[in-house]
């Protein structure tokens, strides 16, 4: 690459350690009839930027490169280019319209919405004078108040038809499809992104359930790639299948990742680690409590109401701990927000991180962390409180890989 005015400067990148390219029409390059290229490589670039970026080339410019660099992937087709063209795509996935809504309802975005408008609120402090705008309103909420509630109602209201379009239009046209040596992501109806992650350079398979997409049966499904950098961490932690059925994704998946096993039997951590689960969930919640019945009397025991959630959520984060051990492969799965489920073969993993605290050996129990490496930072699963035989037992199966490595 070649660029710049008064300073011209040139930049060369080995096609070898090209590792993804991000393909993405926005609304002023679509009106051109341009495209941006995001060009990924292995190891990710140290700074907030793409190892190069291509922020306005013609479409056919964009596929030159694109089945270039994967020519010069494969040796045996190198001096042919077009053999590419020639290559049989499969068609992974493809969302449907029914689950582009679906994914929309439960996608949960309606806080970040609200964040960003908060956020926005936050910048104009110097231009608008809330402290005098504002010196009247509070007499007048205090005998508002259903006024103020239902405003408060619109304004979710509001923000969560703003996120349920935004899903949409990200989603919308979403298909996977599996070349020779690639996955080929591409989406967006205002925006269109298409990219191209290689097939030997995902580190782990990822499910995702938030609580009502668990509750209907379904899940999300991400990969891990040593790819992205650190503007750009979609490019790392890439999402494969938005929504689907939980009971289809063995069915989806297998036959373009066949070293992996989509297990859904898992060992889970004992039974006396569960009093330890409710006790981190009440680490914060506690206090509180404590604080509004002793200031608020009556009306702070409702606050018993938010300790009993709390409560429940502990428990079912227990419930959803467990692990899976097969000849190549370790399976994780733990609830933090949502339940999430990793799979990783054993020569992707980088380490694991064994923890063992007082309280924990008291009760012969300890935590186990694997590490994957993406292109920006490290990622993988972690479940908490393991029996500690089980958790030798995994350091054993890792470290026999790690001495025949050796």
């Amino acid at each position: 690459m070649e660029y710049g005015v008064f300073v011209r400067k040139k930049r060369y990148i080995p096609l070898e350690r090209i590792q993804s390219l991000d393909i993405s029409e926005g609304i002023l390059q679509r009106l051109c009839g341009m495209v941006k290229v995001q060009i990924e490589t292995a190891g990710g670039s140290r700074t907030d930027e793409a190892e190069a970026v291509l922020s306005a080339i013609s479409k056919d410019e964009a596929r030159y490169i694109q089945e270039y660099v994967a020519a010069a992937k494969n040796p045996s087709v190198q001096e042919d280019i077009e053999y590419i063209q020639e290559v049989p795509n499969h068609t992974v996935y493809k969302i449907t319209s029914s689950q582009l809504i679906l994914l929309s309802l439960t996608s949960g975005g309606v806080g970040v919405v609200i964040s960003a408008v908060l956020a926005f609120l936050s910048q104009l402090d110097d231009f608008i004078p809330y402290e005098r705008l504002f010196r009247g309103v509070e007499q007048w909420a205090v005998s508002n108040m259903i006024v103020i509630a239902l405003l408060v109602f619109v304004g979710f209201v509001a923000a969560w038809i703003i996120a349920l379009f935004g899903t949409m239009l990200k989603y919308a046209n979403f298909n996977v499809t599996k070349t020779e040596h690639d996955l080929v992501i591409s989406q967006g109806l205002l925006e269109k992104r298409q990219i191209t992650i290689p097939s030997t350079r995902i580190q782990a398979i990822r499910i995702n359930e938030n609580i009502v997409r668990q509750w209907l049966g379904y899940g999300s499904v991400s990969v891990e790639s040593a790819g992205g950098s650190a503007s750009n961490k979609e490019g790392s932690k890439v999402l494969l299948l938005p929504l689907v059925k939980l009971d289809t994704i063995e069915q989806i998946l297998e036959p373009y990742f066949t070293d992996y096993q989509f297990t859904s039997s898992f060992t889970p951590v004992p039974k006396r680690a569960m009093i330890r689960y409710i006790f981190r969930s009440w680490f914060i919640i506690v206090p509180i409590v404590v604080v509004s019945i002793v200031f608020l009397k009556v009306w702070g025991l409702l606050s018993l109401i938010i300790l009993t959630l709390i409560t429940f959520w502990g428990v079912l984060k227990y419930k959803d701990a467990g692990w899976s051990l097969e000849e190549q492969q370790l399976s994780l799965r733990y609830r933090t927000i949502v339940r999430t489920t990793v799979f990783i073969k054993r020569n992707k993993i980088q380490s694991l991180e064994l923890k063992e605290s007082y309280f924990q050996r008291r009760k012969e129990l300890a935590s186990l962390e694997a590490f994957v490496k993406v292109g920006f930072g490290g990622a993988g699963g972690r479940v908490i409180d393991m029996d500690r035989m089980d958790v030798k037992k995994v350091y054993s199966w890792f470290s026999r890989e790690v001495k025949k490595r050796g």
